[in-house]
């Protein structure tokens, strides 16, 4: 890599923000502190702002002027991260610096270029990751459930999906030469991350003792064989969780066809299950290449299922921005460049427990990996995109005080405009927070055990209330934003429809 002066400009723009914004905007836990400044102060930020602003964009003009086309492209997701969940997070992350956290940002909101994305999919107004990150990674819209194929496939119908493979930005990617790699907290055969390499009328076929005998029989295979299976390996890098997948019941996994497919992947790749392992190869990996031999692809499995959340995640298993560390060490060494794609996976699965303190939290190891990723790359050759594939059904709202924990429960103002010193009641004379779910098991609940009672609403466990009663929070229908920087990075603004961004990614390759 030249030059890092762009992602400089842009994380010292951050540092200085997060500084300047804030400036004697401390707070102490439980208390709330009126913010002070004068409107001349506020408007001396707002021109501030525009000043700094201007010199971002005008160094990525510069950047987009001097290569035509990136040389390398990031595509980041952070898998259910609405707006509403940015809002909650860019708080949180403030709140957690001892700050009152409205006034801070997320590392990617100070990208120069932004839009908004709808995210339906073909057959749903409210979609599914299948189909939106299908739409992200092929360029296509399809239906519920389906994997990089068009909505003319029929979902469990293995007849309906014969030659009708859809391209990926990955195996664009390798045609062009670029090394490739996914990185995800999720499991790696789940629907978000399988788009990228794999092809399935069902996302719940993610190893064979998900598919009916007779779509087998059909030659129907599962997500995983998938992976293994590929000759051309479009993906030089895989990591995640996932390792029952590729296990045999026998050796604690869910095959049933006995095979063993991380034994079968040895023959041809790398395989590590855990951090250590992880370190190890990064510096087996450095022998390689300066011996000059064939480098062979990587496959990173750290847990049987999805990996732990950010908060509780055991030593052995590598953090994102670990995983994304050691990608790029590989990466980088290509000098026709690469296409790496990141996925927060489980922003959503806390969600879907309507837990907002697991989702927050997978939010910011997100906002800390891209704040990384900035110190690293050379953002005049590389493009780096943040979004997401689809919202939740998380709200915030009660009119709490400034600097109110994101997390609390919801203190108002009284008449001149400071905290009251009790927190709100509802019409029931309940208190609540400020963070709630339109639907989800935070409905679940019986008249005499609220969500709030006796219970700490900073606790990693708190389950937020929700209005309507389900097993699940679903996800939210409304647009998602999108950030982006660096070559090429003019390309999206204004409001995209999903499949487009795909479209964006080929024309910067």
């Amino acid at each position: 890599m030249n030059t890092y002066k762009i992602g400089l400009a842009i994380l010292c723009s951050f540092l200085l923000l997060a500084c300047t914004e804030g400036s004697g905007l401390s707070r102490e836990a439980g208390s709330n502190i009126k913010d002070s400044r004068s409107a001349e102060q506020w408007y001396q930020q707002g021109k501030e702002r525009v000043e700094r602003r201007k010199t971002v964009l005008i160094q990525n003009l510069q950047a987009t002027h001097r290569a035509k086309k990136p040389n390398n492209i990031i595509f980041v997701l952070g898998d259910g991260m609405g707006v509403s969940t940015l809002t909650a997070a860019r708080i949180f992350v403030g709140q957690q610096q001892g700050k009152l956290g409205e006034e801070g940002a997320l590392s990617f909101e100070y990208f120069p270029y932004s839009a908004l994305v709808k995210t339906y999919n073909v057959d749903l107004q409210t979609p599914d990751s299948a189909g939106t990150m299908s739409a992200l990674m092929t360029g296509v819209k399809t239906d519920e459930g389906i994997i990089s194929l068009p909505d003319s496939v029929i979902r469990s119908d293995c007849d309906s999906s014969i030659e009708k493979n859809l391209p990926t930005f990955i195996d664009l990617a390798k045609a062009k030469g670029k090394s490739t790699a996914m990185i995800t907290t999720a499991r790696v055969t789940h629907a978000t991350p399988a788009t990228t390499y794999a092809h399935s009328v069902d996302r719940n076929w993610e190893s064979d003792y998900a598919i009916p005998a007779t779509e087998k029989n059909k030659g129907c295979i599962d997500i995983a064989s998938q992976f293994v299976d590929n000759q051309n390996h479009s993906l030089d890098i895989l990591m995640g969780g996932g390792r029952r997948h590729f296990l045999p019941k026998s050796e604690g996994g869910k095959r049933t066809d006995g095979k063993n497919l991380v034994t079968q992947w040895q023959s041809k790749g790398h395989y590590v299950s855990s951090l250590k392992q992880l370190q190890a190869l990064q510096q087996e990996y450095k022998k390689e290449e300066l011996s000059g031999g064939d480098l062979k692809p990587w496959l990173g499995l750290f847990s049987s299922s999805h990996m732990e959340y950010a908060y509780q995640r055991p030593a052995e298993q590598p953090s994102l921005k670990q995983m994304t560390a050691a990608a790029l060490q590989r990466l980088e060494t290509n000098d026709q460049g690469y296409a790496l794609v990141i996925e927060a996976g489980r922003i959503d699965h806390g969600h879907h427990d309507g837990v907002a303190y697991k989702a927050l939290t997978e939010t910011q190891e997100l906002h800390e990996t891209v704040a990384w990723l900035l110190t690293q790359v050379d953002l005049q050759e590389t493009l780096i995109i943040v979004t997401a594939d689809h919202s939740h059904t998380l709200t915030l709202a009660g009119y709490a005080t400034r600097g109110n924990p994101i997390l609390g429960e919801v203190v108002g103002n009284d008449a001149k405009g400071y905290p009251k010193t009790k927190a709100s009641l509802s019409l029931k004379g309940e208190t609540y927070t400020s963070l709630g779910y339109r639907d989800g098991p935070g409905a679940n609940y019986s008249e005499h055990e609220l969500p709030q009672a006796n219970q700490d609403t900073h606790s990693p466990h708190y389950r937020q209330a929700a209005l309507v009663p389900m097993d699940y929070e679903t996800h939210g229908g409304e647009d998602v934003a999108l950030y982006a920087i660096g070559p090429q990075a003019q390309l999206f603004t204004g409001t995209l429809e999903q499949h487009w961004i795909f479209h964006a990614l080929k024309y910067a390759l």
